[in-house]
C-alpha cells in the first residue's frame, strides 16, 4: 500500500517514461474535447444533459509490441470521465461508454518509436504513440458498454453489445448534467484510460489512466488547459489543484490499495476543522481496475457524534445494466458505513463502485482526526471479503499529536517529530500524523494544533 504526499506525486510525474517489461500502454496526452450537443441539451427525466468525447493519444512505454487488432478482442478499450473540483470536494460528474480501438498509427509522442509498419497497423510498436481524435472517440458505433469488460485481466466480450448502434446526441457518450457545468469557481478535469489484455497480463495495468484540467466555456464547449498528467488517475487532481489552479493541497493524501490477486483502488482523503469543535471527513474512492468492485465503505468512529452524511456517484446511462440508486449510510456500533442498495447475491447489477469510477463519502464529527483504518467491502464474491486502507478517522478524546502514546502532546512528541522531519517512515509512525508515509510540514501542523492536549 502506498500513500502519496505531494512530493511523492511530483517525483512520479517528473520521472522518465522508462521501458516496462512486456507491453505497457498509457495515456500520453488528452489533446482535445469535442462538444456534441451544440444544438442544445438533451433532456432525460427532466434533467438537461450535455455530451462530450475526449481525444486520446496512447503510448506504448513497454519493451514489447502491443496487439491492436480491430476484429478481435486484442485491442484496447477506452473509457472517458469528467470531474468537478469545488469547495474541497472532487466529484465524478460524467462517464462514457468504451471506445474500442481499431488500428494503431506509429507516431513519436512518447520518444523514439520502433514502428511495426508504415501505416495504421494491427499492433503498436515499442516507444510508439497512436492518436484518436475526440470525434473518433465519440463515434457511437464503436462505443461498447462497460459491463462486458474485466479491467483487471483486460478481457472483454467480443463482439461487444450494441456494436454499430447509434442514437441521439448523448447516447453512449460522456454525459454531464448541464447544472454540474455551471458551478461558480469550480475546476473541471477529464480522464481517460486504456485497458488491454496483453498490458494486463504483463501486470502493467495500474498506470493506464491520465487526466487533464479543462475549462467550460459559456456555450458549454470545453477547452483543454494546462498539461496532461500521464499515468495519473483523476483522484490526484484533488491533491494537485486542491487550493486552486496548479496550487496543491498538501492536506490531501492519496492511498493506494491493491486487492490480493485482483485490482487497485485509490483513496483520497482530507480532514478539515469547520469550527465549534467539529471536523469534516472527506473521502474520494476511485476504483481503478478492480472487477470485484466495492459494495460498502466504512470508517471507525467509536464514541463520536457524527452528522452531515454525504454520498455521490456518477450516473450510468444508455442501457448500461447497472442501476443508479444511491448507497445507504448507517452509524452504529462505532462505525459509519455506506452500503450499496443490494448485495451481489440479491442483484449483481445494483449500484456498486466499478472500475474507472469514483464515489464520494463524507461526514462531520465532533472529534479530531487520528490515523486509523477504513474498510472497503468487495462486491463480487471472493477472498478476501474486505481490504483495509490507512486513513484519517475521528477518535473522541484523542490527541492527534501524541506520538509517544503517553496521552498528551508535549515537548517529547515535538522532539520525536523533529528528529524524523523530512524522512520517509512507516505510515502512522515516528511523527507521520497524517499517514502519508513521511514527516513534513503537514504533520507539524497537526502536532502544533493539538499541543498541550491531554
Amino acid at each position: 500500500m502506498c500513500r502519496c504526499s505531494m512530493l511523492g506525486v511530483m517525483a512520479l510525474l517528473a520521472g522518465p517514461m522508462a521501458l516496462a517489461g512486456g507491453p505497457d500502454v498509457i495515456v500520453g496526452d488528452l489533446p482535445t474535447v469535442y462538444h456534441w450537443t451544440t444544438g442544445g441539451p438533451v433532456v432525460v427525466n427532466g434533467v438537461p444533459y450535455r455530451a462530450y468525447s475526449v481525444g486520446t493519444i496512447s503510448c506504448n512505454i513497454g519493451d514489447q509490441i502491443l496487439a491492436w487488432e480491430s476484429e478481435s478482442p486484442m485491442h484496447p478499450v477506452i473509457p472517458q470521465n469528467m470531474y468537478r473540483l469545488h469547495d474541497g470536494r472532487l466529484q465524478q460528474i460524467g462517464m462514457s461508454w468504451l471506445k474500442h480501438g481499431y488500428c494503431a498509427l506509429q507516431q513519436d509522442l512518447c520518444g523514439t518509436c520502433d514502428p511495426v509498419g508504415p501505416l495504421c497497423e494491427a499492433a503498436l510498436g515499442v516507444g510508439c504513440s497512436d492518436p484518436y481524435s475526440a470525434v473518433l472517440n465519440g463515434s457511437q458505433g464503436r462505443l461498447g458498454p462497460r459491463f462486458e469488460v474485466n479491467a483487471y485481466t483486460g478481457e472483454f466480450v467480443w463482439p461487444f453489445s450494441y456494436r454499430f448502434v447509434t442514437g441521439d446526441a448523448i447516447y453512449k457518450r460522456l454525459q454531464v448534467a448541464e447544472a454540474d457545468l455551471l458551478t461558480p469557481g469550480a475546476m473541471y478535469f477529464v480522464e481517460a484510460m486504456y485497458v488491454h489484455p496483453e498490458d494486463a497480463a504483463a501486470r502493467n495495468h495500474s498506470n493506464n489512466a491520465g487526466m487533464r484540467r479543462v475549462t467550460v466555456n459559456p456555450d458549454f464547449s470545453i477547452s483543454v488547459a494546462g498539461s496532461t498528467y500521464p499515468q495519473t488517475a483523476a483522484v490526484y487532481a484533488w491533491l494537485l489543484h486542491g487550493k486552486g489552479v496548479d496550487q496543491p493541497d498538501l492536506d490531501v493524501i492519496v492511498a493506494t490499495v491493491d486487492v490480493p490477486n485482483e485490482g487497485r483502488f485509490l483513496l483520497g482523503y482530507k480532514v478539515t476543522e469547520v469550527g465549534a469543535g467539529q471536523w469534516r471527513y472527506e473521502y474520494a474512492l476511485e476504483n481503478l481496475t478492480s472487477d470485484r468492485s466495492a459494495g460498502h465503505f466504512s470508517v471507525p468512529a467509536s464514541g463520536v457524534n457524527t452528522s452531515g452524511y454525504f454520498f455521490h456517484s456518477p450516473r450510468y446511462h444508455s442501457g448500461e445494466p447497472y442501476d443508479n440508486d444511491p448507497w445507504t449510510v448507517s452509524d452504529s456500533g462505532g462505525v459509519v458505513k455506506w452500503s450499496s442498495p443490494k448485495t451481489y447475491e440479491q442483484d449483481p447489477n445494483t449500484n456498486a463502485l466499478r472500475w474507472a469510477t469514483l464515489y464520494n463519502f463524507s461526514f462531520v464529527a465532533n472529534a479530531p482526526p487520528v490515523f486509523g483504518q477504513a474498510t472497503i467491502g468487495l462486491f463480487k464474491p471472493g477472498s478476501p471479503d474486505t481490504v483495509q486502507v490507512g486513513t484519517l478517522v475521528p477518535e473522541q478524546g484523542a490527541c492527534p499529536g501524541d506520538i509517544d502514546g503517553d496521552g498528551d502532546v508535549d515537548q517529547a512528541d515535538l522532539g520525536i517529530l523533529l528528529a524524523n522531519y523530512g524522512q520517509s517512515v512507516p505510515p502512522g509512525t515516528s511523527g507521520d500524523l497524517d499517514g502519508d508515509g513521511d514527516v513534513d510540514q503537514s504533520d507539524l501542523g497537526v502536532l502544533l494544533a493539538s499541543f498541550g492536549c491531554d
